[in-house]
């Protein structure tokens, strides 16, 4: 059952709609005049080399960083409406917000209390169990491995039941069987009506479960287009993966950092990287 909130108002189907979003951190554009809109129950992958603006676009969706300019809803409300936003809404950035000191159950816990959540126990234990953390749960989370806590951190974004969620870097520290749990994770969750964002590095990630992919440099949405077609774009020949897709929207040179298997990627420093002020990735 899905936690009590605020009415949802999703208008013509899309969960989240963006007209001309933009964020400037003084002389520095992150996100130039982004337009977009997600469907209800659908992934959206976001794709684009490190600086692109997908955490900034993220920020300003989850109501954490204010917009330039343009506007937005999430879930049917517009991002200026915080209290109804983030009712509907789960955020995991890159780096979970946990804290050390605390063990897993204990952090999931304080979670469910600050969203109100009624009766958390036997969400807590079945999402534990689902990602393995069940044995780990009496243990200091400063004890825990990067995938531990990327899991945990999923698991504590799930625990309201959000309508609307936004990862960035879902696979980032998974080993290969925890990531083929979180694309069953995720897909599970769309085919439950649960409309999802995520930005990766991890470009075979994305082709395998997303419905729609958005690639964005220098902050501009660039291409956007089923996994398929874009790479359909590209060759029509069955050969063609996502990440020559992706070089050919993009064909500036700035993309390094973008893998085909489950291993981190290499960044790029300085202004081939191109950094933004808030420390974009």
């Amino acid at each position: 059952m899905r936690c009590e909130s605020l009415p949802s108002v999703v208008t013509d189907g899309y969960a989240i709609e963006t007209t001309n979003l933009s964020k400037s951190f003084e002389e520095t554009t992150a996100v130039d005049g982004v337009s977009l809109q997600v469907p209800r129950g659908s992934i959206y992958g976001f794709l684009g080399p490190n600086g692109a603006g997908k955490t900034t676009t993220m920020r300003m969706l989850a109501t954490m960083t204010e917009p330039s300019g343009g506007s937005a809803r999430v879930a049917g409300h517009d991002i200026a409406d915080r209290e109804r936003v983030v009712t509907e809404l789960g955020y995991l950035p890159e780096d979970a917000p946990v804290y050390d000191e605390l063990t897993g159950g204990e952090q999931l816990r304080h979670a469910a209390r600050l969203r109100d959540v009624p009766d958390a126990t036997e969400r807590i234990d079945d999402l534990l169990a689902r990602f393995g953390l069940q044995e780990a749960r009496d243990r200091r989370i400063d004890s825990y491995s990067k995938g531990m806590r990327r899991k945990l951190g999923l698991i504590q974004t799930l625990l309201h039941d959000p309508t609307v969620l936004l990862l960035d870097e879902p696979t980032s520290g998974l080993d290969p069987r925890a990531a083929r749990t979180m694309r069953e994770t995720l897909s599970g969750l769309a085919d439950d009506d649960v409309t999802i964002l995520l930005s990766s590095h991890v470009l075979s990630v994305v082709d395998s479960v997303a419905d729609r992919v958005g690639v964005l440099s220098d902050g501009r949405l660039l291409e956007e287009a089923p996994p398929s077609e874009l790479k359909a774009r590209v060759d029509d020949t069955s050969d063609q993966t996502l990440e020559d897709a992706f070089f050919e929207v993009t064909a500036d040179g700035t993309t390094t950092g973008f893998e085909r298997d489950g291993t981190e990627p290499k960044r790029t420093t300085g202004a081939s990287a191109g950094a933004t002020t808030d420390g974009e990735e």
